[in-house]
């Protein structure tokens, strides 16, 4: 048995004794609960973070995507797994041949001018290498590693136990819808064909677009777990941190349009703004927009959730609470008393606070990256603890999600920008029954389902 076989083996008989190992956690909590003693939410959010930190797969991500949710996690538990390592052991160059192997054939070598074994980036789910084409075109090769549809229904179950853990403190969330969600967007960061077909979506949307680039799929070099694009030259973002205001203002006008554009177009939304998945490129030494790489958190909404949106930012604009109360609904909001609303809408009005406001600014005035939310956060943790539950709708999660990686992006390049006006001209003339046929037309031409 080979290295790379008894590494693999060895990460299966792990995800066994952290199954054991937050089963404990979640006993022991279960237990001092019945005898009435209290329990240290720090410690045993530290001993959950031990027992889960043998993983580096998926529920990494997961942790930091929870981070971003009022009480869908205590504080002390999102923090704590925010912290724990995000990617899985590389593969080795004798395993990376056998998995291209499986994928393209015995003679895969053939068919590039020239391969890297080793990777030039990794992720939770795979391993990026740099190739070259016959024709000489520069590729980016996403190689899945072996096994992980087992291994992302295992980082679930752990998962899943995180909740029921929390659900024994009487939280103010109902986390059920959260973890359908999840569980939903996983297993598709699973299926290539799908990433595949969310590119060509883009690729579609932004084919005139002068601010953002998106690679091209191979489809002859690709299968169900390996998805072989055209590698896009660019820089992290966090290079151009120091660079006169002008031009960090491009990168974020930039990537303010590769996110609310599509979303308020065609339904569609990127549902992981991080760091590593784009970079910027330049002409002339300046930089002119951005790279978009990672298609496999991508998330479709129907018109009419694209139009409830666009209702609560409309009623938060014009102080319309009746409007904002219908606009959760038509979010998917349940059960509603006048404090839940209000406590929603403190929250609503953090994420859409620079949108709201029409003059030139940074993002959050005096607010660290670090800190993006976290005031607010609590003050709602508050008034959901104490008049909730309230059960938070599937398409709410990866909406906060980008809202939030947005803002946070918007605070590394310390832009100052009239986001009001950019947001108005991205919903001008809105209209439902457009985003519709939108869809219907962009969709199926790149091979990806219709939203339900």
């Amino acid at each position: 048995m080979s290295n790379e076989d008894n590494r693999f083996t060895a990460r299966a008989s792990r995800y066994a004794r952290v199954g054991v190992n937050v089963g404990n956690v979640a006993a022991r909590y279960a237990g001092k609960r019945f005898l009435g003693l209290e329990q240290d939410r720090s410690e045993a959010a530290r001993e959950l973070a031990a027992a889960l930190g043998g993983l580096k797969g998926p529920i990494m991500k997961v942790a930091q995507l929870l981070s971003t949710i009022p009480e869908a996690l205590p504080k002390e538990y999102a923090r704590e797994l925010s912290q724990l390592q995000s990617q899985a052991p590389s593969m080795g160059p004798a395993f990376v041949r056998r998995r291209m192997s499986a994928e393209l054939g015995r003679d895969w070598q053939a068919r590039f001018e020239n391969f890297e074994y080793q990777s030039a980036a990794s992720a939770s789910l795979g391993q990026v290498h740099r190739a070259i084409h016959p024709d000489g075109r520069r590729l980016a090769c996403k190689l899945q590693y072996p096994d992980m549809q087992s291994a992302v229904e295992a980082d679930l179950n752990q998962l899943k136990l995180v909740f029921q853990i929390h659900a024994r403190m009487d939280p103010g969330v109902d986390t059920r819808e959260i973890f359908v969600e999840i569980s939903s967007r996983l297993r598709e960061e699973l299926d290539y064909e799908l990433e595949a077909g969310h590119t060509a979506l883009y690729a579609g949307i932004f084919r005139d677009d002068s601010l953002i680039r998106v690679p091209e799929v191979l489809p002859e070099l690709s299968t169900g777990r390996l998805l072989t694009m055209t590698w896009l030259e660019g820089e992290p973002l966090l290079t151009f941190k120091e660079d006169p205001l002008e031009d960090r203002n491009q990168i974020a006008r930039a990537m303010f349009r590769a996110w609310w554009h599509p979303f308020s177009h065609f339904g569609v939304i990127h549902g992981d703004p991080h760091l590593g998945n784009y970079t910027i490129f330049s002409a002339d030494g300046r930089p002119r927009g951005i790279n978009l790489l990672d298609y496999g958190c991508i998330r479709t909404f129907s018109p009419r959730f694209v139009q409830g949106v666009v209702n609560l930012y409309q009623g938060l604009l014009a102080n319309d609470r009746d409007r904002v109360v219908a606009a959760y609904e038509a979010w998917g909001f349940k059960g509603l008393n006048d404090e839940l609303i209000d406590g929603l809408t403190i929250w609503a009005r953090f994420i859409y606070g620079p949108l709201l406001d029409d003059r030139e600014r940074t993002i959050a005035d005096e607010v660290k990256p670090g800190d993006y939310g976290r005031s607010e956060m609590m003050r709602v943790r508050t008034i959901l603890k104490e008049k909730g539950p309230v059960t938070v709708p599937r398409e709410f999660v990866f909406m906060d999600r980008a809202a939030i990686g947005l803002g946070g992006v918007f605070l590394h390049l310390d832009a100052k920008l009239n986001w009001y006006r950019l947001f108005n001209e991205t919903i001008e003339n809105f209209d439902i029954d457009t985003v519709a046929d939108r869809q219907f037309e962009a969709f199926p031409r790149a091979g990806v389902p219709l939203p339900l």
